[in-house]
C-alpha cells in the first residue's frame, strides 16, 4: 500500500510510486496516465518523472485528480509542484512551511522536516555544541558564552527541540549527548533552503569577526583564479575531501574549548570568457 502524499517531498517520486502501484495491480500504461490527466502526449508524465520535464501548476491539478487526491492531499500535491518552481528561497520557504501545516494537521512527520528547522538558524548548531562541552550547565549560562549574545529563553526552546528530534539525548544526571558527531544535509532538497539562510547567517558573522576579532583569534585567507569547468570539479571535490579531514580532526577531541565555524566558499566573479584561457591564482 503506498504511502500517504504527504509523507513525500518530492512530486515525482510520488507520481513513479502511484504508476508503480497502478501497474502491479493492472495493465496501467503511461499512455492511460496522461489520458486521465488531459495530456496530448502519452509520455509526458514519464518525461516528468525522469526529470526531462516538469509539472506547471495547471498541469499538477490536472495530475492530482488523475491520482485521485482531494482536499489536504491535492493541496499538498500542488505545494509540492509549487515548491520546485519557486524562484526566490522566501517563496520555497511558504511552500515548506505550509506542506508542514498540512501533515501536522494530518498527524504525519514531513520526511527532513526537522533537520530544516535545525539548519534554518545558527543558533541549533551552536547550542548542540555547547550543550555537550558544558556539562550541568544551564541555559543563561549557555547563551552568555554564545557570540552574538542569545537569550537563555532561546537556549531552552533550542534545547526541547534539539532532543524532541532525536539530535541531543539527555541521561539521568542530566548531561546532554549528541546522537551523532557530526551532521550532513546529505541530498535533501527540503533543508537546501534552510541552509541558504544558514549560510548567509554565517557569511554576516564572518563579516563580523573580520572587523571585530584580532587575527590570533581568526583565520581569513582566499585565492583568485582561473579555472576551466574541469579544474572547477576537481577543486569542489579536493574541498569536499578536506572538509572530512577537518571534521576527522575535531572528532577526536574530547573536551571542547570553543565552538568555531569554518566557511568553504566558491564562487564565480565573473561570467564565462569561453575563450579558454587559463591563468594561475594568486593568494590574497
Amino acid at each position: 500500500m503506498m504511502k500517504s502524499v504527504v509523507e513525500y517531498k518530492d512530486y515525482r517520486q510520488y507520481i513513479l510510486d502511484y504508476y508503480s502501484e497502478r501497474k502491479r495491480s493492472s495493465a496501467f500504461t503511461w499512455r492511460e496516465f496522461a489520458r486521465l490527466a488531459g495530456f496530448a502526449s502519452g509520455s509526458y508524465l514519464k518525461l516528468v518523472c525522469d526529470g526531462k520535464t516538469r509539472l506547471r501548476e495547471e498541469g499538477a491539478k490536472k495530475t492530482a485528480l488523475a491520482m485521485g487526491l482531494l482536499g489536504f492531499e491535492y493541496d499538498y500535491f500542488i505545494l509540492m509542484v509549487r515548491y520546485e518552481s519557486a524562484k526566490t528561497d522566501r517563496e520555497k520557504k511558504k511552500c515548506i512551511e505550509e506542506m508542514q501545516a498540512l501533515s501536522d494537521a494530518h498527524h504525519v512527520k514531513v520526511l527532513g522536516s526537522d533537520l530544516y528547522t535545525f539548519y534554518e538558524t545558527w543558533k541549533h548548531s551552536v547550542v548542540r555544541e555547547l550543550a555537550v562541552a558544558m556539562p550541568g550547565a544551564k541555559p543563561n549560562e549557555i547563551a552568555k558564552v554564545c557570540r552574538p549574545a542569545i537569550s537563555a529563553a532561546d537556549v531552552s526552546a533550542s534545547l526541547s527541540f534539539l532532543t524532541k528530534a532525536g539530535l541531543l539525548t539527555r541521561d539521568i544526571k542530566g548531561n546532554y549527548h549528541q546522537t551523532n558527531r557530526s551532521l550532513t544535509t546529505g541530498r535533501l532538497n527540503v533543508v537546501a533552503v534552510a541552509v541558504h539562510s544558514l549560510l548567509r547567517q554565517m557569511g554576516e558573522f564572518a563579516l563580523e569577526a573580520l572587523d571585530k576579532l584580532p587575527i590570533s583569534e581568526r583565520h581569513f585567507s582566499g585565492i583568485t583564479m582561473g579555472v576551466t569547468a574541469e579544474s572547477y570539479e576537481k577543486v569542489v571535490e579536493e574541498l569536499k575531501e578536506c572538509r572530512k579531514k577537518i571534521v576527522s580532526i575535531v572528532s577526536v577531541d574530547k573536551k571542547v574549548e570553543k565552538v568555531c565555524r569554518l566557511n568553504m566558499q566558491l564562487f564565480p566573479l565573473t561570467e564565462n570568457i569561453n575563450k579558454g584561457s587559463k591563468e594561475s591564482g594568486k593568494g590574497e
